[in-house]
């Protein structure tokens, strides 16, 4: 293994409008450069890392002794020339160059770049557009074939020798290390790359979607005389849960779990003990908590729920409380999960009593 992978990451980004350069903003949690680099170690396909940064004393090397990082120039064809000047005292087989712009290529494009270096001095990732194109010459326009346009993408792979000689000889401000290839019109394997391997270009290409998480309890006496509602639907059982409405304590634990990730206070501020709510069965009440999420562009993640009690069984439950809880909320019943926790005889709950539900929601508001 004699492989060496270079990310650049010293560029301005001048299209990205936000006063903390691209290369350092958060993007799922990691500073932008940093997919690159755990990607690239995961991987353990590559003697060296190095990091071309525009200030390097500005990141702490907390990722691995195989990591240098070294300060980079204006332009990226510069910071790509340092980069393999510094590389050529390891006397490398081949190299992968990547912008750090690009955070979700896979550990397989990797590896089908290296695999295709073998027999190539050049494997350059590409897809095909997906818009038609235009080309304008003077003051016509002409239609371009877009299944014979490639648009190039990184890492791209090279052999070492191969690639630093034309970049040591180029005069020119290239966008990609592949142009020093097709200037020349030397040889290129060209394979399929990855409609995910996007490059970060503008701050609008960073979603901003939020996740919050809400908790919500509930718990009821049971009292004989009185049918029993779980998750919506009507469980045989000879006590039912008293309360305002029907008491259906996993329906009012999710309402109060979707208050508390959007804010929006508890279940009684909406439905108080009044007449007006009397006897309500807890699916009108869900319903509308439901219609607002859907208002304020939130959507559910997932559903997990603790139901507490000695009897009724809830495996003998689980799929039909499911089946209705995703009719209610509209959501995929994959994003649900019930389990059934007892108190091993203590307390109401114990004595057969009392139920209780406990639920967290994850919940995911999108600009």
């Amino acid at each position: 293994m004699n492989n060496f992978f270079v990310i650049l990451a010293a560029g301005n980004g001048s299209r990205f409008k936000t006063k903390q350069k691209k290369q350092y903003v958060l993007y799922k949690n990691l500073r932008l450069f940093e997919h690159s680099i755990l990607k690239a170690l995961k991987s353990k396909l590559f003697k060296k890392i190095i990091l071309v940064a525009d200030e390097p004393s500005k990141i702490k090397n907390v990722y691995s002794k195989d990591l240098i990082i070294i300060k980079g120039g204006k332009e990226r064809s510069i910071s790509s020339k340092i980069a393999l000047k510094y590389l050529k005292k390891f006397k490398p087989k081949n190299v992968l160059i990547h912008d750090a712009a690009r955070p979700d290529f896979s550990l397989n494009l990797i590896k089908k770049i290296i695999n295709n270096l073998k027999k190539n001095k050049a494997v350059i990732p590409f897809i095909n557009s997906t818009d038609s194109i235009k080309y304008k010459l003077k003051n016509n326009m002409y239609n371009l074939n877009k299944n014979k346009i490639f648009l190039t993408q990184t890492p791209q792979g090279f052999d070492f020798q191969s690639v630093y000689k034309l970049s040591i000889k180029d005069k020119n401000f290239v966008t990609d290390e592949a142009s020093l290839f097709i200037d020349l019109d030397k040889k290129i394997k060209f394979i399929k790359g990855e409609n995910k391997n996007k490059k970060i270009t503008f701050t609008e290409d960073i979603k901003k979607n939020i996740n919050y998480l809400g908790l919500g309890f509930d718990i009821h006496r049971l009292i004989l005389g009185k049918n029993l509602y779980l998750g919506g639907i009507k469980i045989p059982f000879h006590s039912g849960l008293k309360g305002h409405s029907d008491g259906d304590v996993i329906l009012h634990a999710i309402i109060d779990a979707i208050l508390g990730a959007t804010r929006r206070k508890d279940i009684g501020t909406y439905f108080p003990n009044t007449k007006k709510f009397k006897n309500i069965r807890s699916p009108k009440m869900l319903r509308p908590i439901i219609d607002n999420l859907s208002k304020l562009n939130i959507i559910i993640n997932n559903i997990d729920i603790n139901l507490i009690c000695e009897k009724p069984k809830v495996s003998k439950y689980r799929n039909k409380i499911i089946n209705s809880i995703s009719k209610i909320i509209n959501i995929n019943k994959d994003k649900i999960n019930l389990k059934g926790k007892t108190v091993e005889k203590l307390g109401l709950i114990g004595k057969e009593k009392a139920i209780a539900c406990e639920v967290i929601v994850s919940i995911t508001k999108y600009d």
